[in-house]
């Protein structure tokens, strides 16, 4: 029963009611079905599943006369309930029996002709094959059928007059002539489809392999489409079948099966309801006969994740759709079924629309605005969720509130769909069942699904981490933001926001403009769920950060996410953790690349956990790349570049295996001739067969050490957050979980005879410095009058090369994301197509137009190059910036918070022990907060060096009788 979704929800009382319009209560008897209750901070609140779509919806569907929208796809049922037709209104339909063929029966003695009967409806052609039996049965069936309904006294407004007498057929059957007999059926065909009564009648549809999701653009060709009869089970993941094992334990179900030039589905035709899709991949195949599918006239279809059967009428039958399913991969589908460069799941898209974000205020508003521009569907996934995010500021309103925008648009006919890493609750606080049922309970339109299940896929250390949304599958956002607090950020790295006039934070800038009001102003000031107090009046709010927003998870992590506007850490005490990332937005067949994959992980999801299997929860139909260059909008300041997307994914996580974003990061380093920048959360590599197995840190070992043997510069930038993110006092040490990360950090940089450094120096000792540095961010301000520092976290995925390519995602580097087996990831590979002037080893070098711009910005902000003229960052490997700029730059910032707040990590403190003993240590800014101030001008940017001699005499691995050190090694690399 899919009333409950998996919330704790009881069925609710309504009214009784009926007739078309969608705003009338449910009739009763199925009001089980249409109305649940959520609970929601302890409160039951009703809301309705599915809405019934009304008559004014109806018939602009049915007075479509070019073409039919997805939507159609989602309400199958009203359309066969409310008998609207699936052909194009004015369209006419044509049809000409192109061939024939001559067969013998199985009694060897009466000669068969097989009719190939070629339909064309608009735009739309295809070929349906008939024996002369089914046309007689098809003019048996005409003829009851007319006189039941003469019979039938008639409605007043019933739209269409019966039409005159259907043709005859009996001339074909008396006609000995092959040629006169061809001719005649097909007269006959287009009498009949010119004839509403006879065209639209259910028989007829099946005749001619028509259905509402015939006709429908985005979902390209018409394709292959008849009823078949298929086996249950044939899942190629572990618990989705019968005992296991679909050979022994199986049964026969009618269905009509549909072939588009990317997928294929069954649906039941009594319910309406799409029941299965599959996807084309690379593991496509189509086999027939008994050998394969242990059945008489079989046909076995095969993908990554299923080998379905199904069973045709007859040998020829099975042979024809084998082959038209095989004719429309290849063709359409061909992009999917066939290798792709770092074995991806789809190619290079050239000529693509795409733009970057560094930091999160750019990427939420934009973000923000595609999701209002949505006509369809909108597609979200997130490690974690907060449905009351902002994404413009500062709020005025809750008109720029995620939540309130996804109501809006639900509201309009948008479907909404969210998947949530569903996380395990006593490790982590993101309270996704919280995120799952607010949204549920905004409006029917909206579903959230959550996976994995821990238990029954026995999935316990892995993670769904990518980050999309996805605008009617043509703009795709992606990169490493969740739309969740904490994450919205931009080039100031404010550490402070107690809403004061002005700003307390070295180096920032005007406060940001207010967010504009909604087109019909702000109607609703307390943006909080019912039942719960949230800000009383953002009419004059400067606050950036509300309520959970604020925040530094090292201080203490999230708690109560249920009470999203109350502060959990006092601002006026403590500085916020700043929150540097990157993210990026594509267009067109990239975007629709992005949305297949999502509506794998959905349908996957919706099959794999029995609570998702109601049609409430419906199967998602990717669009045809055929039209993926018709834009709905276009995100300002995207441009042209070639791109591919990237995945981390395996048969827990979306049924299928791949590495491609691993593989990618090694090629593009490999590849590398001057230059790599790298900005991650992590930094977990060098593999020892053992404990680590990504080979991303032993590229960049090969790749410095062949620059070192043929004598030509070459560089490495790494920017790292100077911490983990995990809560923990850092003057004790940090904690565990803190320490553990750090371990494996230092053993891939620096320690141990595997890190990068120790197999530098075999070959060049102390010169490894001039070609790789390793960096973090930190910022400071001031804080009721005194001087507070903090990091920057840097949650970016990011590798530039050589000012001509980027990635950019949401995998870090680490085997979690790197693998594929483990922690679900995305990442984009964008390549220039468009060149421009700038500097490389001090010669004149032609840069890609993107790339560029990207490094150039993140070494402005890092740098604070803007307050420096006399900084030139156009040359990235010259020895004049890497030494003079980059390198004196970091250790310069890293001396002077040393000298203010005795800052930590910090290369001052090796142990444990001198982090005790100088615990009572007085700070300058402390001291002498006019000394310190003067120390603070001499800041430029960002950028500082990462200590790697912090806590070097330690072992950091939690000890074996901790909580810590009982988790598998495989949780912290």
């Amino acid at each position: 029963m899919y009333g409950r979704v998996n919330l704790d929800s009881a069925v609710a009382a309504a009214g009784s009611g009926g007739g078309c319009s969608a705003m009338s209560a449910p009739p009763e008897g199925v009001l089980e079905e249409t109305v649940v209750a959520v609970r929601v901070d302890g409160n039951l609140r009703p809301f309705q599943t599915d809405l019934p779509i009304n008559c004014d919806e109806l018939d602009c569907l049915g007075d479509a006369t070019e073409e039919r929208p997805l939507l159609i796809a989602y309400h199958l049922k009203d359309l066969r309930d409310s008998n609207v037709p699936p052909f194009l209104k004015g369209v006419p339909i044509t049809c000409s029996v192109v061939n024939t063929e001559r067969h013998t029966t199985r009694s060897k003695v009466r000669i068969c002709t097989l009719y190939s009967v070629r339909l064309t409806h608009g735009e739309f052609s295809w070929t349906v094959k008939r024996k002369f039996k089914h046309f007689q049965e098809l003019h048996r069936d005409l003829q009851t059928h007319r006189m039941f309904m003469s019979l039938l006294p008639r409605s007043a407004n019933q739209r269409e007059p019966l039409l005159g007498e259907i043709p005859t057929l009996h001339a074909a059957d008396r006609t000995r002539r092959t040629s006169s007999k061809q001719k005649h059926l097909e007269q006959y065909l287009n009498s009949l489809l010119e004839m509403s009564f006879c065209r639209n009648y259910h028989h007829m549809l099946e005749f001619l392999d028509v259905s509402p999701l015939s006709f429908i653009k985005d979902l390209g060709p018409k394709g292959l489409e008849g009823s078949i009869l298929k086996r249950s089970g044939g899942h190629r993941i572990q618990g989705l079948n019968c005992f296991g094992h679909h050979q022994f334990c199986y049964r026969w179900s009618r269905r009509w099966l549909v072939v588009k030039d990317s997928f294929l589905l069954y649906m039941k035709p009594e319910a309406g309801v799409v029941s299965f899709v599959l996807l084309f991949d690379p593991e496509f195949r189509v086999q027939v006969g008994r050998s394969y599918t242990a059945t008489k006239y079989g046909v076995c279809i095969q993908n990554f994740a299923r080998t379905l059967i199904i069973k045709c009428s007859s040998y020829r039958q099975a042979q024809w759709w084998s082959h038209e399913i095989q004719r429309l991969a290849k063709e359409g589908g061909r992009e999917f079924v066939s290798p792709h460069r770092f074995d991806a799941f789809v190619p290079i898209r050239e000529n693509t629309l795409a733009k970057w974000y560094v930091n999160g205020s750019g990427y939420f508003a934009d973000v923000g605005q595609a999701l209002e521009d949505a006509k369809e569907e909108i597609f979200i996934t997130d490690w974690w969720l907060s449905p009351e995010v902002f994404m413009k500021r500062p709020a005025n309103g809750d008109h720029w509130r995620l939540d309130q925008i996804l109501k809006r648009k639900a509201e309009q006919g948008v479907k909404v769909c969210v998947l949530l890493f569903k996380e395990v609750e006593l490790a982590l606080g993101i309270n996704s069942d919280y995120s799952k049922r607010t949204l549920m309970s905004l409006h029917p339109n909206i579903k959230v699904m959550r996976h994995p299940d821990h238990v029954s896929s026995v999935v316990v250390l892995w993670a769904h981490h990518e980050k999309l949304v996805v605008i009617d599958q043509s703009v795709a956002f992606m990169g490493g933001l969740d739309l969740a607090y904490g994450r919205w950020d931009d080039h100031c790295y404010r550490l402070t926001d107690t809403g004061c006039d002005g700003t307390e934070t070295q180096g920032a800038e005007t406060q940001p403009k207010a967010q504009e009001p909604g087109p019909n102003g702000s109607e609703h000031q307390n943006g909080a769920p019912e039942g719960e107090e949230g800000p009383q009046d953002l009419r004059d709010n400067r606050k950036l950060w509300l309520g959970k927003d604020y925040s530094n998870f090292i201080v203490r992590d999230w708690v109560q996410l249920d009470r999203p506007f109350e502060d959990f850490i006092d601002r006026n005490k403590t500085p916020r953790m700043p929150w540097r990332d990157v993210a990026a937005v594509v267009h067109g067949k990239a975007a629709r690349d992005l949305a297949r994959h999502f509506i794998q992980r959905w349908n996957f999801t919706k099959i794999f956990k029995s609570k998702y299997k109601h049609h409430f929860y419906p199967c998602l139909l990717p669009k045809s790349h055929s039209t993926a260059e018709e834009l709905p909008f276009r995100v300002p300041g995207s441009q042209r570049a070639r791109v591919q997307i990237l995945r981390s994914v395996d048969r827990w996580s979306a049924g299928t295996c791949e590495s491609s974003i691993l593989k990618a990061y090694i090629d593009t380093i490999d590849n590398s001739q001057h230059y790599i920048y790298i900005e991650n959360q992590f930094f977990i590599s060098c593999a020892d067969g053992r404990s680590v197995q990504n080979g991303i840190g032993d590229a960049i070992v090969k790749r410095i050490l062949r620059a070192h043997s043929e004598n030509k510069p070459y560089r490495v930038f790494v920017v790292l957050p100077l911490l983990p993110g995990f809560e923990g006092d850092i003057t004790t040490g940090g904690g565990n979980a803190i320490q553990a990360i750090l371990h494996f950090t230092y053993r891939t940089m620096c320690r141990g005879d595997q890190s990068i450094v120790a197999r530098l120096k075999v070959k060049m000792q102390d010169r490894w410095r001039e070609f790789i540095s390793f960096s973090g961010l930190r910022s400071h301000a001031c804080l009721q009058d005194s001087l507070v520092t903090e990091l920057i976290y840097v949650h970016s995925k990011m590798l530039i090369a050589d000012d001509r390519k980027y990635i950019i995602g949401s995998a870090n580097i680490n085997d979690r994301s790197m693998l594929g087996s483990r922690d679900s990831e995305l990442a984009v590979l964008v390549e220039d197509s468009e060149s421009v002037p700038s500097l490389m080893g001090g010669q004149e070098y032609q840069a890609g137009k993107l790339a560029l711009a990207l490094r150039l910005e993140c070494f402005r902000v890092l740098l604070g190059s803007d307050g420096a003229p006399s900084i030139d960052i156009r040359d990235p490997i010259s020895d004049e910036f890497f030494q003079g700029v980059w390198q004196k730059t970091a250790a310069d910032n890293a001396e002077i918070y040393e000298t203010v707040f005795r800052c930590l990590p910090s290369d001052s403190f090796p142990s444990l022990r001198s982090l005790k003993d100088r615990a009572g240590e007085e700070k300058l800014a402390n001291t002498d907060p006019q000394g310190a101030r003067e120390k603070l001008a001499g800041v430029r940017g960002h950028l500082v060096q990462f200590p790697l001699d912090f806590l070097s005499e330690e072992s950091l691995l939690p000890p074996l009788n901790s909580r810590e050190g009982m988790i598998p090694v495989e949780v912290w690399t």
